[in-house]
């Protein structure tokens, strides 16, 4: 094979080097297009297009340069892997994608109006970046918030569903008191739309500063011109449709860290349900299960196994994204003079990576919130295999205070004695056991029998579930889409 071949092959591999071949949760045409290559170098020729439109509104570039820009800002019009090679030069793909604009623009310019001049005239490298880079983040920002709202919109539906369908809570892996679906769905449901209405809160602000953030050369460009560095800021935040920016935030990073805090959030809860799911989709759990589609949850050598792998891919989302914020942070922490020396580089790749595990699992998550499978028998019967020594706590607090000392014991514990008592006894026959010894410590003068099973009914001590679900509903109206005359979801 001859080196032009081989090279060839290379830059055919680099196409698809972010496929997500070792990151299925990421592996989406969705993903690649809003957060791969391709995509963080279109952003990058919109900024400098945009640019070029702003100038040329603002007298500041000859007209007809701006239809020139961003005939020649095409991004496909780009060799992807050259240009991360010659990135090496400079230490970003800003240069090395300036010079091949430069000359494409130039290719163009058949009617002489140098547009040219258009380009990337006053900024720096990190304008750019900075200002693409925020672009790609609002446009995958809005992906996954439209995903999360139909994960919000269908845990809503099962919280509502299922508010009466009796399940067990767990603490510390063991069965603690009884619980509902509905709350759990609900709890669900408050995580996501938090971290949502986190998300949905951001600014995604231009960058703008010049070489060194004093806009030196934006001063020289607009002397003589109505316009200032600050007006065309501003005028190139509203052609890209970002947030304007007070001033240069270039070595000040927290529009960078305050996305990847809340990426990491929605990931975050993410990972709660997948993880709740995992367990409760356990064979010997069974209160739930995937949706199920073809050749999904396959083994290579077990034929009967059904992996829950949409949770399983969720929750290596969540798993991974701590440590990419954290770097986002340590980057920050470390923007060392005017510009860094690496801490910025650093930046690039852990954002990108959140942002296309985020938009995954965004996708994933709702998937698996639309067509949940849920087994009240199911419930019902793990709930039921603590028995009444499930409601230890309830009984306590009612019957407690009516029983008089007896041998020097308060109410209180005689009945910690009765349920230390039954823990001795064989897990079968812990039930009965309970009930036998409690009626013996509590006088039937004392309570009644049909107030003891009442208080022996887990239906009886679910406290504020059902409130504390519609209060969580209510307070993030915005996460649940309207519905039609059928139930079905309009968002």
């Amino acid at each position: 094979m001859t080196h032009a071949a081989a090279l060839g092959d290379l830059r055919a591999f680099a196409e698809e080097a972010d496929a997500g071949l070792l990151s299925p949760v990421s592996a989406s045409p969705l993903v690649a297009a809003l957060t791969g290559d391709r995509a963080v170098l279109a952003a990058i020729l919109a900024v400098e297009s945009g640019w070029a439109a702003v100038l040329e509104r603002a007298g500041l570039a000859p007209a007809g340069s701006a239809a020139v820009v961003a005939s020649a800002a095409e991004a496909g019009r780009y060799d992807l892997a050259d240009i991360a090679l010659r990135a090496q030069g400079g230490g970003n793909p800003v240069i090395p994608l300036l010079a091949d604009l430069r000359k494409k623009v130039a290719a163009l310019d058949t009617a002489g109006v140098g547009a040219g001049k258009a380009i990337h005239t006053s900024l720096t490298s990190q304008d750019v970046l900075d200002t693409a880079l925020m672009l790609l983040a609002r446009n995958t920002a809005h992906a996954v918030l439209a995903d999360l709202k139909g994960t919000t919109t269908a845990l809503a539906a099962l919280a509502a569903q299922h508010a009466d369908t009796l399940c067990v809570g767990r603490s510390l892996t063991q069965h603690s008191l009884p619980f509902t679906f509905g709350l759990r769905a609900a709890q669900w449901f408050h995580g996501v739309a938090a971290a949502g209405r986190q998300l949905a809160a951001l600014d995604f602000p231009v960058q703008f500063g010049g070489a060194a953030g004093t806009l030196a050369a934006g001063t020289v460009l607009t002397e003589g011109s109505r316009a200032t560095p600050f007006s065309l800021a501003d005028a190139l935040a509203s052609q890209l449709g970002l947030d304007p920016a007070a001033a240069p935030w270039h070595t000040n990073r927290l529009a960078v860290t305050s996305l990847g805090n809340a990426l990491a959030s929605v990931l975050d809860a993410f990972g709660k349900i997948a993880a709740d799911v995992l367990f409760l989709s356990r064979p010997e759990v069974g209160e739930v299960a995937e949706p199920k589609a073809a050749g999904r949850g396959v083994s290579s050598a077990m034929p009967q196994k059904q992996n829950p792998v949409l949770s399983v891919l969720v929750r290596s989302a969540a798993l991974q994204a701590p440590h990419l914020a954290a770097q986002l942070h340590l980057a920050a922490a470390n923007f060392n003079d005017e510009r860094p020396d690496g801490a910025w580089h650093t930046e690039w790749p852990a954002l990108r990576q959140l942002l296309a595990l985020s938009l995954g699992a965004a996708g994933l998550i709702r998937e698996l919130a639309g067509g949940l499978q849920v087994f009240p028998d199911a419930m019902r019967r793990n709930l039921d295999l603590a028995g009444p020594l499930l409601l230890a706590e309830g009984v306590g607090a009612a019957v407690a205070p009516l029983l008089a000392e007896t041998d020097g014991r308060t109410g209180k514990q005689q009945l910690q004695g009765v349920v230390d008592r039954t823990l001795q006894a064989p897990a079968a026959e812990q039930a009965a056991t309970y009930r036998k010894l409690l009626r013996e410590t509590v006088p039937a003068a004392v309570v009644p029998d049909a107030r003891l099973e009442e208080l022996l009914d887990p239906a009886s001590y679910l406290g504020q579930a059902a409130e504390i679900s519609h209060r969580i509903l209510a307070a993030f109206p915005d996460f649940v889409a309207p519905t039609d005359a059928n139930g079905d979801s309009r968002g």
